[in-house]
């Protein structure tokens, strides 16, 4: 994903969702369905919603391998 900041993509790795039915999950293992949902309903305003916004289409274009180095870089730790 050309023109993504490598630090959005380690947080997508390490934030929680703070609300809602996956409240606590890392938001880059948050479910299709539930970043659809977001989507169609409006993606919260502010960081959150950019960082969700960012998971939906890594997710929908199948470019999850993407966040594999940085989660082995992040349990190595």
């Amino acid at each position: 994903m050309e023109g993504v900041n490598p630090e959005i993509l380690r947080d997508i790795c390490i934030v929680k969702m703070p609300f809602g039915k996956y409240e606590g999950t890392v938001l880059a293992d948050l479910p299709v369905s539930y970043l659809e949902w977001f989507q169609r309903q409006g993606m919260p305003k502010g960081k959150l919603g950019m960082q969700l916004a960012t998971v939906y289409e890594i997710k929908i274009n199948g470019l999850t391998e993407l966040l594999i180095p940085i989660r082995m870089s992040l349990k190595n730790r």
